[in-house]
């Protein structure tokens, strides 16, 4: 029997507090301006009912790598919240978090080659 955590056509505050607080053992959550601009941007694009998936240190359930264990009654910081439309999710990052760069729309292999009267490789940075 699946059991999801949280119903689509909750608001996405309301979907990253339940994470935060039945997952993860938060008491609260906070959000940076960024964080709340991009909310309310990504519900006016009507975005809003797209999943959550949380994007946090692997260290600990909180957002504190520190923090080992099971910790609770923390406040879970989320400092940006971004949206990834084709795969189809919206990823808050929690605390310190870093992402890595996405790839380009144009891959720069196809700018890759031999020269055939040098037999240089050329095209790259």
């Amino acid at each position: 029997f699946l059991k999801f955590l949280t119903a689509p056509p909750l608001p996405i505050k309301d979907k990253i507090s339940t994470i935060a607080t039945e997952v993860y053992g938060a008491a609260s959550v906070s959000y940076s301006p960024e964080a709340e601009a991009k909310i309310a941007l990504y519900t006016e694009m009507g975005f809003s009912a797209l999943p959550i998936c949380m994007a946090k240190t692997q260290y600990s359930f909180s957002h504190d790598p520190n923090l080992k264990g099971v910790p609770t009654g923390f406040t879970l910081p989320i400092k940006d919240v971004r949206v990834s439309v084709g795969a189809g999710f919206i990823y808050p990052l929690c605390g310190a978090m870093s992402t890595m760069p996405g790839l380009p729309t144009r891959p720069a292999y196809y700018d890759i080659d031999v020269d055939p009267k040098t037999g240089k490789i050329v095209g790259l940075f």
